[in-house]
């Protein structure tokens, strides 16, 4: 059996970034230590940093003279500044693509513009950027939504960072009779772009796809709806422990691919894993 494992696969600049400034806080800040919700989307990555003494709150009050690490998805600017006028230091470890499509949601409502943003209203970088967008935003996923919208004279629009590109298109398409005047600012974090684009060709090419990564992690859901299109033998998986030998009966080639939010050691051991159910060489094609 060969295994392949996609180009751009695990995790990414932002999430690589925030789990760093948070282990590094957890040995060098005065205690306690907290992360503002949790800090990534990926539940393995949270029980180690609680196993290091850094553990999610989810209310102001329980942030009070504690060092406070700001989720790499941010935080509405209300919550931040209070937030931050509770804590005995604030950590800002949002993620710098986010942190710009923030500035790009503010720019556009100071400039008058009714804010549309393409993205999952439940997530919290969503639900962090909207507190950028005024009081008119609003938010749409999906062409059906778009369509219900009411006209509005200047329209500008800003993308969560992991969405689809091709569903992208459709809403914007949708959006173009709602607007005289449409401006879009393309926030889709193009590493996660690369990585939808890889493993979709891969799904295609292999015989057992998996995606490994978080069931809470949006980008590892919409990978996993890429590849689930590519292949009927598509499996989204969070450890190496779901794995199914039955899975792969047959199977000559095997792809992998992991979320932004998936650590190098996740992908790792679900390699370890599938050698362990049979002879197996490892192409990686994240080494180029």
């Amino acid at each position: 059996m060969e295994i392949i494992i996609a180009d751009e696969a695990g995790v990414c600049f932002g999430v690589k970034r925030a789990t760093e400034i948070a282990f590094e806080a957890a040995g060098e800040a005065e205690k306690p230590v907290f992360t503002f919700g949790e800090l990534i989307h990926n539940p393995q990555v949270v029980e180690k940093l609680r196993g290091a003494g850094v553990a999610p709150v989810e209310t102001v009050n329980e942030a009070a003279k504690a060092t406070v690490i700001i989720r790499s998805h941010g935080l509405p600017p209300d919550t931040y500044r209070a937030v931050e006028a509770k804590a005995a230091r604030l950590i800002d470890a949002t993620c710098p693509i986010v942190k710009a499509q923030q500035h790009d949601a503010e720019f556009l409502a100071g400039e008058g513009y009714r804010v549309v943003i393409i993205g999952d209203r439940n997530h919290p970088e969503v639900q962090a950027v909207a507190g950028y967008a005024g009081p008119d935003v609003v938010i749409v996923d999906s062409v059906e939504e778009a369509a219900r919208m009411d006209r509005h004279g200047k329209v500008g629009v800003v993308i969560q960072t992991t969405h689809r590109l091709d569903e992208c298109e459709e809403i914007i398409g949708a959006l173009l009779p709602k607007a005289r005047e449409l401006r879009v600012f393309n926030t889709l974090c193009n590493a996660t772009s690369v990585r939808q684009d890889a493993a979709r060709e891969l799904a295609g090419d292999v015989d057992v796809m998996l995606i490994v990564g978080g069931r809470n992690s949006a980008n590892t859901a919409r990978l996993a709806e890429i590849c689930a299109e590519a292949t009927d033998r598509s499996f989204h998986v969070e450890t190496a422990d779901e794995l199914d030998p039955a899975w792969f009966d047959g199977a000559e080639r095997v792809g992998i691919t992991g979320g932004a939010s998936t650590p190098d050691w996740i992908i790792e051991d679900v390699v370890a894993r599938l050698v362990e159910f049979e002879d197996a060489t490892v192409v990686d094609r994240r080494n180029g």
